[in-house]
């Protein structure tokens, strides 16, 4: 049993709302003028020097023509539907006028006039006002206070820029309208073209996860890149991002990494920067390559549509002069790569084809006297050299060099399989036409070795990021309700004792009730009771501060370690009391916690943590541990949720993960159960909204086991109208549930995970070609179906834009899950519908589980608040149309189709 969504292909074809922006029929500038070097004036020449293919109606109600052109007084009066307008009138009247655009049917508008909220609260206000006008008619904005935009391959230029854009494969996107006409005149200069060129200003409307999302599905957009100030909706851009990002590069330049330059941004653009850190975290998370120049989105862009990614970050560099190389190998290693060390077979072939005085290691300098066939040789040898990632030739026109010759002779070399090659050919006129070769030749070529070295590593990077969106991560627990309801019962109680600091008794069994292991903690309010805890736990013991209000207990003198007697207990807790009323009152002191002093040989203190970012929400952190954490500053941040994937990388990250690994003799700390670790804490997390801050410090690790010593808990105030939310969304645990099949077969339905890649090849293996073809509407190879890059997209998913459910059945014969029928509701781009899908196992065909699938999946859309769902059903799958028609669906068949469709209105 199976039925299929609509032909991906067809989908692809369908009206998208930003269509109006990029291919309009006709178009209205409001508040065109005769004034000469005004925007008005500006931007309607553009769009008539442009022709686009259809009308353009100034608007101006002073003016019967503007430019031979006759005017309308509004947009009401225009003669003809219009699909875009462009706004660039003063600020004040552009509500009333998305409101007139509205009534008149335009779908969407560019409003290019500033004067919102870089201005304050009244520009505020006027932005408000301007988007609920917009949203009454489901009209899209772009801007305010924005350049405008250009759709090059389609004719339309609706900005005041000088002049348009070349037609090319990038999308370029950019909130500063200055940088996009600087960018746009060097364009003209280097023969950059350009698929769609946007500036968006403010954001009020359309966002980056909008144009992300469109352009990533326009094939003739090879690359997106982007110049940030500020995010915005960062869930919109990560969820947009990591989608686009597995079929095309996503570069972007982030304005504001110093405090300055962020305040900057914040005052040009009136949002939020954000923290920086947090923004690397987040485009490593979804894939997205940040560079630092603005020269650099644009090279890696070359780079990447030319050359294949590196494996790792061990480059080789080839050169005929040592000064270059050594620049070259500083910026390589001072971005994070690594010189690759050349084998003992390269260096015995290189031996035999150079010079004797040649560098005889890594930079290969073979000399200033290198010719053609020299270069190409020697390529040919480091290329093949296992331990090399990538190759850099340098050339520098040397008196017996040929520069146009040597890169003929490296045109055979362009595709050295999974290796990337670039070069740098250094100088001017005389280096030119080797330059214009190599280009020809797919080789990117760069000016000085230091910024083609930077590159490398920039690919490298980018392959890091794609990796964690490919990698299958290792099984774990899918979620934990007990636990999540322990947890909840805790932080209530707190709320209800009018505090936000939790104990380090509460804060311990709040990471205990997700699986966290944590060293026993006894309350004691006297020293006799603290006396008789550690007798009964024995001797040592730590005794710590147990306070309702003090955060850090080492500040108020308040542990103390390896106490081994009970005289020891008795001092320890007096001491502890006499610190605590001295330095901060004795109000504070509600007593002690013991603890059982933990010896762990080989151990390490780690730090596991998460606070709360202004656009990102809740933030996760790694790193070195203890009291001197602040000091050494060695962490990663991540955002949640995580899976043991993302958990290693984060470790990854860090220096202390090298000592983890083991170091010195020492035995490695067990690094998968700290991955699982991770993972239930980043499912603590987000799972309990009410924590503003956590951190587990120090978590004990070594080769004997996992421990956490210490736990700090904040919550946010009670009184809270709003809590952040995750940039990300987490796994859906309110769609799991437990059910039986007809025969009584308990089964679980639940949101499919990335761990369940292993278990979706079974099942595929499991289905037959009918059931196939029924459900994709053509034939698929089980190769096909189960290849790693496929899988990862149907695993691995954004659970913004798509449920799967999936029917877990425990197998008692080989003791292993299985899965037996998967259901997909997927969200249509630009729209507030979506499309759904389902296909059950042979075997398992007839036990009710269509009928189920379908109707969960209409009860999780109503929950998701969409208005439609639809499928398309094979004319001869009787089965699944009268299950469709049973839940409520409606069937139409168009004459000579196929397929039916099966709509269901929400």
């Amino acid at each position: 049993m199976a039925f299929a969504t609509a032909n991906p292909a067809a989908a692809a074809g369908t009206a998208h709302p930003l269509d109006a922006f990029f291919t309009p029929k006709n178009i209205a500038v409001i508040g065109a003028t005769e004034n000469p070097g005004s925007v008005g004036r500006t931007t309607l020449w553009n769009l008539l020097s442009t022709p686009f293919g259809g009308a353009v109606f100034p608007v101006n109600p002073k003016r019967s023509n503007v430019l031979g052109i006759k005017a309308y007084s509004g947009i009401l009066q225009v003669p003809e539907p219009v699909d875009l307008a462009v706004v660039v009138t003063p600020a004040p009247s552009i509500p009333q006028i998305i409101h007139e655009c509205g009534e008149a049917g335009v779908k969407a508008a560019v409003v290019i006039s500033a004067g919102f909220k870089e201005l304050g609260p009244p520009g505020v206000e006027l932005e408000r006002q301007l988007s609920k006008e917009a949203q009454q008619y489901n009209m899209r904005i772009v801007g305010p206070n924005c350049l405008g935009l250009m759709s090059p391959l389609t004719g339309v230029n609706a900005t005041f820029a000088r002049g348009m854009a070349a037609p090319g494969n990038i999308g370029f996107i950019s909130q500063s309208g200055a940088l996009c006409t600087a960018v746009l005149d060097w364009s003209f200069q280097n023969r950059v073209g350009f698929s769609a060129f946007v500036s968006l200003g403010s954001m009020l409307d359309v966002n980056w996860g909008d144009l992300i999302q469109y352009l990533g599905r326009d094939t003739r957009t090879r690359a997106i890149l982007i110049y940030m100030e500020s995010i915005g909706d960062a869930r919109s851009f990560l969820s947009a991002a990591r989608e686009v990002a597995l079929t095309k590069p996503i570069i972007v330049i982030k304005a504001g990494r110093t405090a300055q330059g962020g305040k900057a941004a914040a005052s040009h653009t009136g949002s939020l920067t954000g923290s920086d850190d947090v923004l690397d975290a987040a485009f490593r998370r979804v894939g997205v390559l940040r560079v630092d120049r603005i020269s650099d989105l644009f090279y890696m862009a070359e780079v990447l549509g030319k050359q294949p990614r590196p494996k790792g970050n061990r480059l080789t560099i080839l050169t005929n002069a040592g000064g270059p190389a050594v620049l070259a190998t500083d910026s390589l290693i001072g971005s994070g790569g690594e010189l690759s060390e050349l084998s003992g077979e390269t260096v015995e072939k290189l031996n035999g084809i150079l010079p004797v005085h040649w560098s005889h290691g890594n930079p290969i300098d073979i000399l200033g006297d290198a010719s053609a066939d020299r270069y190409a040789k020697s390529l040919e040898i480091a290329a093949k050299d296992p331990n090399s990632d990538g190759m850099l030739v340098v050339l520098t026109p040397q008196a017996m060099t040929d520069a146009t010759k040597t890169a003929e002779a490296l045109k055979p070399y362009a595709k050295l399989g999974d290796k990337p090659v670039l070069a740098s050919w250094m100088g001017g006129p005389e280096v030119q036409a080797g330059v214009d070769i190599l280009n020809r030749a797919e080789i990117p070529v760069f000016p000085y070795p230091d910024t083609a070295a930077r590159a490398f590593q920039y690919m490298w990077s980018y392959t890091y990021n794609l990796k964690g969106l490919y990698e299958t991560p290792t099984a774990t627990e899918s979620g934990n309700i007990h636990g999540s309801r322990m947890a909840g019962d805790i932080i209530r109680t707190v709320q209800e004792s009018g505090r936000t600091l939790l104990t380090e008794f509460e804060s311990k069994n709040l990471l205990a009730s997700y699986g966290i292991p944590t060293v026993e903690t006894l309350v004691a309010a006297t020293a006799d009771e603290a006396v008789a805890r550690a007798e009964e736990m024995g001797f040592p013991v730590v005794l710590k501060l147990f306070s309702e209000t003090i955060t850090h207990k080492t500040d108020v003198g308040g542990v103390k370690l390896n106490l081994s007697s009970a005289d020891a207990v008795r001092n320890a807790f007096r001491d502890i009391q006499n610190s605590v009323a001295a330095k901060a009152g004795a109000e504070h002191f509600q007593g002690v916690t013991v603890q059982k002093m933990i010896r762990m040989s080989g151990g390490y203190e780690i730090i596991i943590g998460s606070s709360v970012d202004p656009q990102f929400g809740p933030v996760l952190l790694f790193g070195l541990g203890g009291q001197l954490v602040e000091v050494f500053k060695d962490r990663a941040l991540a955002l949640p949720p995580l899976n043991s994937t993302l958990a290693r990388r984060m470790m990854e990250q860090t220096r202390i993960y090298k000592a983890l690994k083991g170091v010195r003799g020492r035995k490695p700390v067990d690094l998968a159960a700290l991955e699982q670790l991770m993972v239930r804490f980043s499912q603590l997390v987000v799972e309990q909204p009410w924590i503003k801050e956590i951190d587990i410090n120090p978590l004990l690790a070594s080769s004997d086991g996992i421990v956490a010593l210490d736990a700090r808990v904040l919550l946010h105030e009670a009184s809270a109208a709003e809590l952040p939310k995750p940039a990300i969304r987490p796994y859906p645990t309110k769609y799991y549930a437990e059910w039986q099949l007809k025969d009584g077969t308990p089964v679980v339905i639940r949101p499919i995970r990335p761990e369940d890649e292993p278990m979706m090849v079974k099942f595929h293996e499991t289905l037959s070609d009918r059931s196939v073809y029924l459900r994709y509407l053509h034939t698929m190879k089980l190769s096909q179906r189960v290849a790693h890059e496929r899988l990862t997209r149907i695993c691995f998913i954004d659970y913004d834009r798509e449920i799967a459910l999936v029917v877990e059945h425990m197998n008692r014969e080989t003791g292993e899950k299985e899965i037996l029928g998967v259901g997909r509701l997927q969200k249509l781009p630009g729209t507030n519908n979506a499309e759904f899908a389902a296909i059950v196992s042979d075997k398992w065909q007839g036990q009710g589980i269509g009928p189920e699938l379908v109707d969960r999946l209409v009860k999780i859309a109503r929950e998701e608040k969409l208005d439609k769902i639809r499928a398309d059903v094979l004319a001869d799958n009787s089965v699944m149309q009268r299950i469709l028609s049973k839940s409520g669906f409606k069937l139409h068949r168009e004459i000579g189709d196929p397929t039916i469709e099966a709509e269901f209105q929400l």
